[in-house]
């Protein structure tokens, strides 16, 4: 017999007398309502028996809720088309398939009803409504990447950012770096937040002006980097450490539009999992995020969640990222 389904928002609505956006407000915890009525809302919704746990799927759903409604191609992305394929690979392994949402579905109201086991949630933000709706069903999630406000009981799979920062730093001024500046800054992620942190740290004990560089997704030339690199050579960075994947070669464009040499005049790290960067010339280094480990942390701790019902290790389970280092941040004399 096909099992019965849960009460949808629409159950709840009719039930309670209020409109859909209501129900969805009430259970969210946002909107401007009356605390009557969002009470009167959630208690019909507990009367109905919302967000309890139904008949096993034996599926999980993957979600990248950064950007949440907007219609871009995250799998398109060499770190979560990795991340996704060893998340899969994991899931089955263990008797589960796995579902990946796309990315403008992250503001709809399926969040309430979609019926899978548990979640994965990539970088989720401040104030994620993904995430509110899936904490009011009480459906098990696990993150990847540190959620804005971690509760007692969240598990994250992350690498260590700021240590993998300085990692990168110390590597650009053991190659003679002076004044390193940072590709960074878009984005409300822990993710952006640690980098930057740790970038600005890092110039704070050298006495050194930190250089950010505001990274933009379309800026294809490179445009961002135009004032830096047309200062004066005593005054301009020497080097670049982009956080993002389109940053190298966004960096790499204005360079050649500005004369600059790499790894001649300027040096060059990019935190990126695609190959092609490895066979440009120069050949540019890379950190790696380890994203298929990190996809296979993170499955391994949900399905734990879900066959438990509590968390084996709440918090952070680290992942240890790694730089490739190639020519764009070797000067020619180490060679």
């Amino acid at each position: 017999m096909a099992p019965v389904p849960g009460p949808t928002i629409a159950d709840i609505a009719r039930a309670a007398e209020v409109s859909t956006a209501t129900v969805s407000h009430a259970l969210n915890g946002t909107g401007r309502i009356g605390e009557s009525t969002r009470r009167r809302v959630r208690e019909t919704a507990a009367a109905l028996g919302y967000g309890t746990r139904g008949p096993r799927t034996r599926t999980l759903g993957l979600a990248v809720t950064t950007y949440a409604g907007l219609p871009w191609d995250f799998a398109g992305i060499a770190y979560f088309s990795r991340l996704i394929t060893a998340a899969t690979s994991a899931a089955h392994a263990r008797g589960y398939a796995l579902t990946t949402l796309p990315a403008e579905r992250c503001a709809e109201a399926l969040w309430h009803t979609l019926a899978v086991d548990g979640m994965l949630l990539l970088d989720s933000p401040a104030g994620d409504p993904v995430l509110r709706a899936l904490r009011a069903r009480r459906m098990p999630v696990v993150f990847d990447g540190r959620p804005a406000d971690p509760q007692p009981a969240d598990v994250w799979v992350d690498n260590d950012h700021a240590a993998t920062t300085r990692e990168v730093l110390d590597h650009l001024a053991a190659a003679g770096a002076r004044r390193p500046a940072l590709h960074c800054g878009y984005g409300g992620e822990h993710y952006t937040r640690a980098v930057t942190e740790a970038y600005e740290q890092w110039c704070g004990e050298r006495g050194q002006r930190p250089l950010l560089v505001p990274f933009g997704p379309d800026d294809t030339p490179g445009h961002a980097f135009d004032a830096l690199f047309a200062a004066p050579a005593g005054q301009r960075p020497d080097a670049v450490h982009c956080a993002y994947d389109p940053g190298g070669r966004q960096a790499l464009a204005a360079a050649a539009r500005h004369g600059l040499t790499v790894p001649g005049d300027l040096l060059l790290v990019c935190a990126s999992e695609d190959p092609a960067y490895g066979e440009g010339d120069p050949a540019v280094s890379t950190v790696t995020l380890r994203p298929e480990l990190l996809g296979e942390s993170a499955v391994a701790a949900l399905v734990a969640l879900v066959e438990s019902g509590h968390p084996e290790s709440p918090g952070q389970l680290t992942v240890p990222a790694g730089l490739r280092v190639r020519a764009s941040s070797r000067r020619p004399d180490m060679y």
